[in-house]
Protein backbone atom coordinates (compact mmCIF):
# COMPACT_ATOMS: atom_id res chain seq x y z
CA UNK A 1 0.00 0.00 0.00
CA UNK A 2 1.25 3.29 -0.92
CA UNK A 3 1.42 6.38 1.20
CA UNK A 4 -0.35 9.62 -0.02
CA UNK A 5 1.40 10.98 -2.31
CA UNK A 6 3.59 13.93 -2.81
CA UNK A 7 0.78 16.80 -3.82
CA UNK A 8 -1.01 15.75 -0.52
CA UNK A 9 -3.77 13.01 -1.93
CA UNK A 10 -3.68 9.80 -1.39
CA UNK A 11 -2.23 7.69 -3.78
CA UNK A 12 -5.13 5.56 -5.39
CA UNK A 13 -3.82 1.80 -3.87
CA UNK A 14 -4.22 4.06 -0.41
CA UNK A 15 -7.86 5.06 -1.21
CA UNK A 16 -8.83 1.93 -2.30
CA UNK A 17 -7.58 0.05 0.52
CA UNK A 18 -8.46 1.94 3.53
CA UNK A 19 -11.92 2.23 1.77
CA UNK A 20 -11.61 -1.52 1.85
CA UNK A 21 -10.29 -1.25 5.76
CA UNK A 22 -13.09 1.79 7.77
CA UNK A 23 -11.34 0.90 11.18
CA UNK A 24 -7.96 0.43 10.09
CA UNK A 25 -6.40 4.09 11.19
CA UNK A 26 -8.22 3.82 14.72
CA UNK A 27 -5.97 0.23 15.55
CA UNK A 28 -2.71 1.33 14.37
CA UNK A 29 -1.01 1.53 17.27
CA UNK A 30 -2.68 -1.65 18.62
CA UNK A 31 -0.10 -4.27 20.01
CA UNK A 32 -2.41 -6.48 22.09
CA UNK A 33 -5.63 -8.07 20.76
CA UNK A 34 -7.89 -9.23 23.49
CA UNK A 35 -10.72 -11.58 22.87
CA UNK A 36 -13.27 -13.19 25.42
CA UNK A 37 -14.37 -16.45 24.49
CA UNK A 38 -17.82 -17.24 24.60
CA UNK A 39 -20.37 -15.85 22.10
CA UNK A 40 -17.73 -13.75 21.25
CA UNK A 41 -15.25 -16.69 18.95
CA UNK A 42 -18.24 -18.73 18.19
CA UNK A 43 -21.33 -17.27 17.40
CA UNK A 44 -24.39 -16.97 19.46
CA UNK A 45 -26.28 -19.41 16.99
CA UNK A 46 -24.38 -22.03 18.81
CA UNK A 47 -26.14 -21.72 21.71
CA UNK A 48 -23.75 -23.74 23.32
CA UNK A 49 -23.58 -21.38 27.00
CA UNK A 50 -27.45 -22.72 27.06
CA UNK A 51 -26.04 -25.79 27.93
CA UNK A 52 -23.79 -24.21 30.40
CA UNK A 53 -26.73 -22.51 31.73
CA UNK A 54 -28.28 -25.35 32.24
CA UNK A 55 -25.10 -27.23 34.48
CA UNK A 56 -25.02 -24.10 36.35
CA UNK A 57 -28.65 -24.03 37.81
CA UNK A 58 -27.99 -27.70 38.17
CA UNK A 59 -25.26 -27.61 40.19
CA UNK A 60 -26.66 -24.50 42.15
CA UNK A 61 -29.79 -26.72 43.27
CA UNK A 62 -27.71 -29.56 44.27
CA UNK A 63 -25.61 -27.34 46.52
CA UNK A 64 -27.97 -25.27 48.03
CA UNK A 65 -30.92 -27.80 48.24
CA UNK A 66 -33.07 -25.46 46.22
CA UNK A 67 -35.84 -25.48 43.54
CA UNK A 68 -35.05 -24.56 39.90
CA UNK A 69 -37.13 -21.28 40.23
CA UNK A 70 -34.68 -19.76 43.17
CA UNK A 71 -31.84 -21.44 41.73
CA UNK A 72 -32.68 -18.81 38.84
CA UNK A 73 -33.65 -15.92 40.76
CA UNK A 74 -29.85 -16.57 43.09
CA UNK A 75 -28.39 -16.43 39.40
CA UNK A 76 -29.94 -13.24 38.58
CA UNK A 77 -28.92 -11.61 42.41
CA UNK A 78 -25.38 -13.06 41.60
CA UNK A 79 -25.00 -11.54 38.18
CA UNK A 80 -25.94 -8.41 39.46
CA UNK A 81 -24.52 -8.26 42.86
CA UNK A 82 -20.96 -10.10 42.09
CA UNK A 83 -20.91 -9.91 38.04
CA UNK A 84 -20.70 -13.86 37.49
CA UNK A 85 -22.71 -16.74 39.35
CA UNK A 86 -19.04 -18.11 40.15
CA UNK A 87 -18.58 -14.71 41.84
CA UNK A 88 -21.65 -15.03 43.61
CA UNK A 89 -21.33 -18.67 45.22
CA UNK A 90 -18.01 -17.53 46.47
CA UNK A 91 -18.95 -14.48 48.18
CA UNK A 92 -21.99 -15.64 49.74
CA UNK A 93 -21.40 -19.60 49.51
CA UNK A 94 -17.67 -20.02 49.66
CA UNK A 95 -18.09 -22.84 47.46
CA UNK A 96 -14.65 -24.44 45.76
CA UNK A 97 -14.51 -22.52 42.27
CA UNK A 98 -13.12 -25.28 40.75
CA UNK A 99 -15.63 -27.66 41.48
CA UNK A 100 -18.17 -25.69 39.62
CA UNK A 101 -16.34 -24.92 36.63
CA UNK A 102 -15.37 -28.77 36.22
CA UNK A 103 -18.86 -29.45 36.29
CA UNK A 104 -20.55 -26.39 34.04
CA UNK A 105 -18.26 -26.74 31.80
CA UNK A 106 -18.25 -30.58 31.00
CA UNK A 107 -20.67 -30.38 27.78
CA UNK A 108 -20.30 -31.53 24.81
CA UNK A 109 -18.72 -29.15 21.77
CA UNK A 110 -20.20 -30.84 19.21
CA UNK A 111 -22.41 -27.90 18.25
CA UNK A 112 -18.83 -25.56 17.28
CA UNK A 113 -17.16 -25.97 13.75
CA UNK A 114 -14.04 -24.91 13.07
CA UNK A 115 -13.52 -21.79 11.04
CA UNK A 116 -10.69 -21.12 8.76
CA UNK A 117 -11.77 -17.71 8.24
CA UNK A 118 -11.83 -16.12 11.54
CA UNK A 119 -8.22 -18.21 12.13
CA UNK A 120 -6.32 -16.74 9.59
CA UNK A 121 -7.80 -13.02 10.04
CA UNK A 122 -7.05 -13.59 13.77
CA UNK A 123 -3.23 -14.89 13.04
CA UNK A 124 -2.94 -11.99 10.24
CA UNK A 125 -3.26 -9.29 13.32
CA UNK A 126 -0.19 -7.55 14.39
CA UNK A 127 1.62 -7.92 17.45
CA UNK A 128 -0.35 -10.53 20.42
CA UNK A 129 -3.51 -12.06 20.32
CA UNK A 130 -4.45 -13.11 23.50
CA UNK A 131 -7.85 -14.76 25.00
CA UNK A 132 -9.68 -13.78 28.50
CA UNK A 133 -12.40 -15.38 29.48
CA UNK A 134 -14.38 -15.61 32.76
CA UNK A 135 -14.81 -19.14 32.33
CA UNK A 136 -11.56 -21.13 32.72
CA UNK A 137 -8.55 -21.77 30.82
CA UNK A 138 -8.86 -25.55 30.18
CA UNK A 139 -12.27 -25.11 28.83
CA UNK A 140 -11.22 -21.99 27.09
CA UNK A 141 -8.47 -24.16 24.88
CA UNK A 142 -10.89 -26.68 24.57
CA UNK A 143 -13.43 -24.28 22.63
CA UNK A 144 -10.50 -23.10 20.48
CA UNK A 145 -9.85 -26.07 19.59
CA UNK A 146 -12.89 -27.10 18.34
CA UNK A 147 -12.78 -24.06 16.37
CA UNK A 148 -9.61 -24.24 14.87
CA UNK A 149 -8.56 -21.22 16.56
CA UNK A 150 -5.72 -22.36 18.82
CA UNK A 151 -2.63 -21.99 17.07
CA UNK A 152 -3.91 -18.25 16.41
CA UNK A 153 -3.44 -17.23 19.80
CA UNK A 154 -0.13 -16.63 21.79
CA UNK A 155 -1.98 -16.50 25.35
CA UNK A 156 -5.12 -17.80 27.40
CA UNK A 157 -6.43 -16.04 30.47
CA UNK A 158 -9.28 -17.79 32.42
CA UNK A 159 -10.81 -16.83 35.51
CA UNK A 160 -8.83 -18.22 37.45
CA UNK A 161 -5.74 -15.91 36.50
CA UNK A 162 -7.78 -12.94 37.76
CA UNK A 163 -7.97 -14.84 41.36
CA UNK A 164 -11.24 -16.02 40.18
CA UNK A 165 -12.28 -12.23 40.15
CA UNK A 166 -14.78 -11.86 37.21
CA UNK A 167 -14.67 -9.37 34.63
CA UNK A 168 -16.68 -6.54 34.69
CA UNK A 169 -14.39 -6.24 37.75
CA UNK A 170 -11.21 -3.46 37.04
CA UNK A 171 -9.10 -5.23 39.29
CA UNK A 172 -9.72 -8.41 37.26
CA UNK A 173 -8.09 -7.04 33.83
CA UNK A 174 -5.79 -4.97 36.00
CA UNK A 175 -4.66 -8.48 37.41
CA UNK A 176 -4.64 -10.74 34.06
CA UNK A 177 -3.20 -7.42 31.51
CA UNK A 178 -0.11 -7.41 34.25
CA UNK A 179 0.32 -11.09 34.18
CA UNK A 180 0.26 -10.67 30.38
CA UNK A 181 2.34 -7.77 29.54
CA UNK A 182 -0.65 -5.79 28.02
CA UNK A 183 -0.50 -1.77 27.70
CA UNK A 184 -4.31 -0.88 27.55
CA UNK A 185 -3.42 2.13 25.83
CA UNK A 186 -2.25 -0.21 22.54
CA UNK A 187 -4.52 -2.76 23.00
CA UNK A 188 -7.91 -3.23 21.93
CA UNK A 189 -10.50 -5.70 23.59
CA UNK A 190 -13.59 -7.86 21.98
CA UNK A 191 -16.48 -8.35 23.80
CA UNK A 192 -19.82 -9.78 23.65
CA UNK A 193 -20.80 -8.44 27.03
CA UNK A 194 -21.01 -4.88 26.90
CA UNK A 195 -20.54 -3.72 29.96
CA UNK A 196 -17.33 -5.78 30.18
CA UNK A 197 -16.32 -3.26 28.03
CA UNK A 198 -16.53 -0.45 31.06
CA UNK A 199 -13.06 -0.95 32.57
CA UNK A 200 -11.21 -1.49 29.07
CA UNK A 201 -12.40 1.65 27.73
CA UNK A 202 -11.37 3.32 30.92
CA UNK A 203 -8.00 1.85 30.73
CA UNK A 204 -7.34 3.46 27.20
CA UNK A 205 -8.14 1.09 25.35
CA UNK A 206 -10.19 0.21 22.12
CA UNK A 207 -13.18 -1.26 22.76
CA UNK A 208 -15.74 -3.80 20.33
CA UNK A 209 -19.07 -5.25 20.93
CA UNK A 210 -19.22 -8.37 19.30
CA UNK A 211 -22.86 -8.91 19.00
CA UNK A 212 -25.72 -9.20 16.80
CA UNK A 213 -27.25 -5.39 17.43
CA UNK A 214 -24.83 -2.94 19.02
CA UNK A 215 -25.11 -1.17 22.23
CA UNK A 216 -25.08 2.44 22.22
CA UNK A 217 -22.90 3.45 25.16
CA UNK A 218 -19.95 5.52 25.59
CA UNK A 219 -17.55 2.69 26.10
CA UNK A 220 -18.50 0.89 23.13
CA UNK A 221 -16.73 2.44 20.55
CA UNK A 222 -17.22 -0.30 17.92
CA UNK A 223 -19.47 -2.76 16.93
CA UNK A 224 -18.49 -6.43 15.08
CA UNK A 225 -21.80 -8.04 13.85
CA UNK A 226 -19.91 -10.53 12.66
CA UNK A 227 -16.40 -10.77 13.86
CA UNK A 228 -14.51 -12.22 11.06
CA UNK A 229 -15.98 -9.02 8.57
CA UNK A 230 -14.89 -6.73 11.01
CA UNK A 231 -11.15 -8.26 11.49
CA UNK A 232 -10.62 -7.88 7.37
CA UNK A 233 -11.56 -3.94 7.96
CA UNK A 234 -8.47 -3.95 9.62
CA UNK A 235 -6.70 -5.18 6.84
CA UNK A 236 -3.78 -2.30 6.19
CA UNK A 237 -3.29 -2.55 9.97
CA UNK A 238 -2.53 -6.35 9.58
CA UNK A 239 -0.68 -5.95 6.22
Amino acid sequence: MQAPGLDGRPAPDYVTAMARAPHADRFAEVESWVFDLDNTLYPPEARLFDLIDARMTGWIMAALDVGEAEAGRLRRHWWESHGTTLAGLMAEHAIDPWAFLHHVHDVPLDRLAPDPVLAARIAALPGRRIVYTNGSAPWARRVLAARGLAAAFDAVYGVEDAGFRPKPERAAFETVFARGGVDPARAAMFEDDARNLIAPWEMGMRTVHVAPAPAAAPHVQHHAADLAAFLAGLAPVAA
